[in-house]
């Protein structure tokens, strides 16, 4: 089966390792027999709601971001056309910033955000830079770590009533203060680990993947994926969150 994978501005928003989150999700589908196929969605290009599967932002600096802000904002209902009609998304860092309502930069710049999730950024005068372990729910009773890198200055509040992706075992998250980490919605999953955050934690992939083929199906459930053999995804899982440990807990 194929599953279809819009790319958002990947010749802006890709400096944090991202297309390596990308070369994860493939491999992962092709060890189970589908294929991943990958279009870039770029400036003034159209989103149709129901061409992809999944949607993935990537991450960028405020130049960046300010770049495509307008444009992100003039895809805001195409994307949440394809949301509600079951597209996954994940949004890193950047993207995960202009996912919400909108992003004030260090220098004062006003970016328009899609407004797809419940929340607002605005750059500290600190950057909070370290590993980041979290501990999370996306399936009821289904408890994991993420582990992942972290480096940016927004301080992103949610609105009440929103659901976090993680709550901080170490690290800062979204803004030093909460102890959550990044915002869930449904199958959208906005955050601020990176490095690339998906070869570390492969369960989040399977779960995108599983999502995705949720949506290429018609299918209200996410179907069951077969078990890879995840050895040295759970050592590299384990030395990262180790190191946010060594680190110390914040919350």
């Amino acid at each position: 089966m194929r599953i279809r994978v819009g790319h958002l501005y990947p010749d802006y928003l890709n400096i944090y390792a991202d297309r390596g989150n990308i070369a994860v999700l493939a491999r992962r589908a092709a060890w189970r027999g589908h294929d991943l196929e990958v279009t870039a969605v770029g400036m003034g290009e159209p989103l149709r709601p129901g061409e992809h599967d999944l949607l993935y932002v990537g991450g960028g600096q405020d130049r960046e971001q300010l770049l495509v802000a307008s444009d992100m904002a003039e895809k805001a209902e195409q994307l949440r056309e394809a949301v509600a009609g079951g597209a996954a998304v994940l949004a890193v860092c950047g993207g995960y910033q202009l996912l919400g309502r909108g992003y004030r930069g260090f220098h004062g710049e006003d970016m328009p955000g899609a407004g797809l999730l419940p929340l607002e950024t605005v750059a500290g005068e600190r950057r909070m830079i370290g590993d980041v372990l979290l501990q999370c729910e996306l399936e009821p009773g289904e408890r994991r770590t993420l582990a992942g890198f972290e480096n940016h200055a927004g301080r992103t509040r949610l609105d009440p009533g929103a659901m976090p992706l993680g709550r901080v075992v170490s690290g800062f998250g979204n803004d030093g203060e909460s102890g959550y980490e990044g915002c869930r919605l449904g199958r959208v999953i906005g955050t601020y680990l990176h490095g690339p955050l998906l070869p570390r934690n492969p369960w989040l992939a399977d779960w995108l993947l599983a999502q995705a083929l949720a949506h290429r199906d018609g299918a209200a459930e996410a179907p069951a994926l077969r078990p890879l053999e995840d050895e040295l995804e759970a050592e590299a899982h384990a030395v990262a969150a180790q190191r946010a440990r060594d680190r110390g807990g914040r919350f």
